[in-house]
């Protein structure tokens, strides 16, 4: 579809997604997303009432593709649950080693809004974090795991502790370290695993 065909606020959302996640929010001007997009300040404004809106918007459309994304990895991988869990951490690894990663947008923004709680993008933020853990407690529920809500938040915390460490030493294979944790939480989790056999005498 050509430029000009694009609905123009998908074509700001577009532009705002590219600059927020290279520069972060507060390196990018409102004038800089409507030049990239190819429209005015004003018409940006028709659509927007505020930066604060495009940046949830901006959020807002990177949730529903980051949770398919996720999904898809899981769907895919040859294997047991484990194997499934650990895929995740190691295609982000790979992701990550991409030069132009720089981590996870939602987590990059609520750092940049750390003293704004009632920001959107902050409520959205924390919204599709629930989602993906909800998405792991419904996966470990079905594998019949006891503590499927422990385990979920668990994993969420490998994923998202990752996500900081790479990007604070640029090294991917933190990733597949906490991928590897991931993996053995979950076959220790998994029915009939870590209970001691009794001994017969």
């Amino acid at each position: 579809m050509a430029k000009s065909e694009t609905p123009t606020r998908e074509r700001i959302v577009s532009a705002a997604n590219a600059l927020f996640y290279a520069d972060g929010i507060r390196g990018v001007s409102v004038d800089a997303v409507a030049a990239k997009a190819g429209v005015t300040k004003r018409t940006l404004y028709y659509h927007f009432k505020s930066k604060d809106d495009l940046v949830a918007a901006y959020l807002a459309g990177r949730d529903q593709p980051n949770l398919a994304l996720f999904k898809q990895w899981f769907a895919e991988a040859d294997g047991g649950l484990p194997v499934k869990i650990e895929r995740i951490f190691r295609n982000l690894a790979r992701s990550a080693r991409h030069p132009k990663w720089k981590g996870c947008g939602f987590l990059r923004t609520s750092a940049e809004l750390a003293n704004m709680p009632g920001h959107p993008a902050m409520k959205i933020g924390a919204a599709h974090k629930k989602k993906f853990e909800h998405w792991l407690r419904a996966t470990f529920e079905a594998a019949g795991i006891a503590e499927a809500s422990q385990l979920a938040r668990q994993i969420l915390l490998l994923l998202d502790g990752s996500f900081a460490v790479v990007l604070l030493h640029r090294d991917p294979s933190y990733m597949e370290t906490a991928g590897q944790a991931a993996h053995a939480l979950t076959k220790a989790a998994l029915p009939g695993r870590g209970k001691s056999r009794v001994r017969r005498v």
